[in-house]
């Protein structure tokens, strides 16, 4: 099994031989590709760990070729090499986040130091958040069955909305897919928590109600309004886009204003 999976994209990529031998001796596994378009591609179609871009190639450039990656996966670590060592060029690597940026010509040991210094710090930052998220799996668990209120309600689901975004730091499947238990289960519980209060909650007059969509405009726009505060509306269609749909939009409303 290799120790990963690493692009690397040059137009030269004949005159990097040793290099890529280098590399493969060290039990890493090795993908070449002369241009940007094709990296494009692959990197949509292949998982990667690392991937080694030119800045300069024919056709479309390191720092066009870096922005569409980045737009399929932001994740990804990029190492840009060049031959440019302007200041303009380098900025604007670093600006579309780069992991790490290189001069040639580049030595094996220069290449492979670059990749163990992304690749470890990558499994730290997996490792840290499985390890956090084994230690607040408890806790939520606990929120879940503890019969919750609107506000308790609101903040399970942005504790869970966290350990989404978390865990695409993870290179656990195993680990994803407890947290996709427990945010199903979350779910289910909600559903319920509706089920039993809505009808009390749409009678007029009951001060004990969440905001809802009869009440919303009243309750947190019109005040605001009256009082000259500047005031965003964000609707449940936005929110629902922006969460993943998780929950229901009522609770998506109340975390808008």
């Amino acid at each position: 099994m290799s120790l990963a999976k690493i692009l690397w994209v040059d137009d030269e990529i004949d005159s990097l031989k040793s290099q890529l031998l280098f590399l493969q001796n060290k039990g890493y596994e090795v993908a070449c590709l002369t241009n940007g378009f094709d990296a494009i591609d692959y990197v949509k179609e292949h998982p990667l760990d690392v991937v080694l871009l030119d800045e300069s190639m024919p056709g479309i450039s390191g720092l066009e070729t870096l922005a569409k990656i980045k737009a399929i996966k932001s994740n990804l670590p990029v190492v840009m090499i060049t031959k440019n060592e302007a200041e303009n060029v380098m900025e604007d690597a670093i600006g579309s986040q780069i992991s790490d940026y290189l001069i040639k010509p580049v030595n094996p040991s220069q290449v492979l130091l670059s990749l163990k210094k992304i690749l470890d710090n990558k499994r730290l930052v997996s490792e840290k958040t499985t390890t956090s998220y084994q230690q607040e799996f408890r806790n939520l668990f606990m929120e879940l069955n503890s019969n919750p209120d609107a506000q308790e309600w609101q903040k399970i689901y942005a504790k869970l909305v966290y350990w989404e975004m978390e865990m695409d730091k993870s290179d656990s499947p195993e680990m994803r897919e407890v947290f996709q238990t427990q945010k199903d289960e979350a779910n289910t519980e909600f559903f319920k928590y509706v089920s039993r209060h809505y009808a009390s909650w749409i009678k007029p007059g009951n001060s004990e109600a969440p905001v809802m969509s009869h009440s919303l405009i009243a309750q947190k726009v019109l005040p605001n309004l009256s009082k000259g505060t500047p005031t965003f509306l964000c609707s449940s269609i936005t929110c629902a886009s922006i969460s993943g749909g998780l929950f229901s939009p009522f609770l998506q409303r109340a975390f808008a204003l």
